[in-house]
């Protein structure tokens, strides 16, 4: 891997995390919040239905990588549905390595899901490694599931500023990375709660009309700074951060 910015030289993933340091930039009121993505060249966030088909192998270890970095990872219903997420960090060595940090042994697994329609076969539940939160506008009942789970309901709608306050004042998240789906991220970027994107740019092209990085994002421009960008492959691994 070559750091291309902004000191060009070689690099690894790890290196590259290893001095990432967002728990103490939590803001007062919600976490500091980063999301990762890997896209094709024409934008799409899924190949096949799924996320997985686009990265490579060092994609892979950057998203583990940066769940290891944060108190909560946040994703929507259909992203679990679509990927059946496990334990959030499945490597024994990696939990351990998270308490050394003075991270919680398993990140909070929070989902966003406003009808409750959770596939709750899925390894998350059923392993019961970790703990899980669920924000949802639905009065339905959660199952009894190996892995613990809370439920916390809004009215109406799930109010994403509500619910990162509550992750930051009552569950003490101070850094959180969201990893989708698309629609989720551009509800986060709409209301000015992300801080940084992490984003991988495959070599590849998708066509079709699959969703892209900020589907239903309404058109108003928003400028990035480019904190760092790696190559490998072909592979672009670009670090952004959002600009006030």
């Amino acid at each position: 891997m070559r750091r291309l910015l902004p000191d060009p030289g070689p690099t690894s993933v790890g290196e590259q995390l290893d001095g990432l340091e967002l728990l103490a930039r939590a803001h007062d009121h919600r976490p500091y919040v980063i999301t990762n993505f890997a896209i094709t060249l024409d934008g799409r966030t899924t190949l096949h239905g799924r996320s997985g088909a686009i990265g490579s192998d060092a994609d892979t270890e950057m998203l583990v990588g940066l769940r290891t970095k944060v108190d909560a990872v946040m994703i929507g219903a259909g992203t679990l549905r679509a990927e059946r997420y496990g334990r959030v960090v499945g490597d024994p060595s990696q939990r351990a390595r998270r308490e050394r940090d003075g991270l919680p042994h398993d990140p909070l697994a929070v989902i966003v899901s406003g009808r409750l329609d959770i596939p709750w076969d899925a390894p998350l539940f059923t392993e019961g490694g970790g703990r899980v939160l669920i924000f949802t506008v639905s009065e339905a009942e959660a199952p009894e599931t190996r892995t613990p789970v809370r439920v916390v309901r809004h009215r109406g709608r799930v109010d994403l500023g509500a619910a990162l306050t509550y992750l930051r004042t009552e569950r003490g998240v101070r850094a959180l990375l969201c990893e989708g789906g698309p629609r989720l991220h551009a509800q986060l970027i709409e209301l000015g709660l992300v801080d940084e994107l992490f984003v991988t740019h495959a070599p590849k092209l998708g066509g079709g009309e699959g969703p892209t990085l900020a589907v239903g994002l309404s058109e108003l421009e928003r400028p990035l700074e480019l904190a760092w960008l790696l190559e490998q492959d072909g592979e672009l691994f670009a670090r952004y951060r959002t600009i006030s």
